[in-house]
């Protein structure tokens, strides 16, 4: 390689001199002379960069031999790959945690303060529940009474109930209804745990059933529920929803977390306890500090 370089460059100082000489030979006098021209293009080749020797190939890996000892050096630390799967599920969590931290700051008046929340408990409670929840959903069947009860017990605590009906129309039109409920100066809380103990899938008949119990007008919600207000208060949630990535419910969210799924009695408590500990749902050394 080095040597075609230099045969490249050796013709052209011989094709630059024989144009410099054909110049000089044709142009009017005063010129360089012909040992001024030698001496330039004897300059220009010393002064042409040195050019390092081609970098050889690299060692092509030969997947027959290096395979074999992969395998045997993790077949003989197995717990290598439990190690290595737990600090992926750490950071995996960690960067979800921190996204949801980005989206929940973004979104906090969205999420605390849109007029068609409904709350319960104390207004003013130093720490604030949320439930994302589907009227026609089991598993937010399964938490109602765990929900209810931590109003009851916790005199601190406020929960904003949030319709996100998703599971099929009825669940929209059940939710059409229970946001007109909430607006209405009746008892929402005896509205909600009616709906999750009646039998059968909730719709509008049944949703209408309930609220005209509390003294409600049947006739009134029916011409009401499918104002315009009531369609865009069901779209915020929508969007919520969307912008934190939640397609389940019931989905809980609190302090810096959002919580997918039935979570028991005694984890909502042990993260309602830490955020009054220390401003998050899991206290580290530094969070306490903090």
């Amino acid at each position: 390689m080095q040597k075609a370089i230099n045969l490249g460059l050796a013709a052209a100082v011989a094709l630059l001199g024989a144009g410099l000489a054909y110049s000089i030979a044709t142009r009017p006098e005063p010129g360089l002379s012909q040992t001024e021209v030698e001496s330039l293009l004897a300059q220009a080749a010393a002064d042409q960069p040195v050019q390092s020797p081609a970098t050889p190939p690299a060692e092509t890996i030969d997947t027959a031999t290096i395979g074999p000892v992969i395998e045997d050096y993790l077949l003989a630390n197995p717990r290598l790959l439990e190690r290595m799967s737990i600090e992926l599920e750490t950071q995996v969590r960690a960067e979800e945690s921190e996204r949801a931290r980005i989206a929940l700051a973004a979104l906090e008046d969205e999420i605390y303060n849109d007029p068609a929340n409904i709350v319960l408990g104390n207004p003013d409670g130093d720490v604030t529940l949320v439930e994302m929840f589907d009227y026609n959903c089991g598993y937010c069947r399964q938490v109602v009474a765990d929900v209810m009860a931590l109003v009851e017990e916790d005199p601190n605590l406020r929960v904003i109930l949030k319709e996100f009906p998703i599971l099929s129309q009825s669940s929209v039109d059940a939710a059409r209804i229970a946001i007109l409920v909430g607006r209405a100066d009746v008892d929402y809380q005896d509205f909600h745990t009616a709906l999750f103990s009646a039998r059968g899938q909730v719709d509008t008949q049944a949703a209408l059933a309930a609220a005209e119990s509390l003294g409600l007008s049947r006739v009134s919600l029916e011409l009401e529920m499918t104002a315009p207000d009531i369609s865009d208060a069901l779209q915020r949630t929508y969007t919520i929803a969307q912008a934190l990535g939640i397609s389940g419910t019931p989905t809980f969210i609190i302090g810096n977390e959002v919580i997918p799924g039935a979570l028991p009695k005694a984890d909502l408590v042990r993260r309602i306890e830490a955020m009054r500990e220390c401003g998050s749902t899991v206290c580290t050394d530094s969070a306490q500090d903090g």
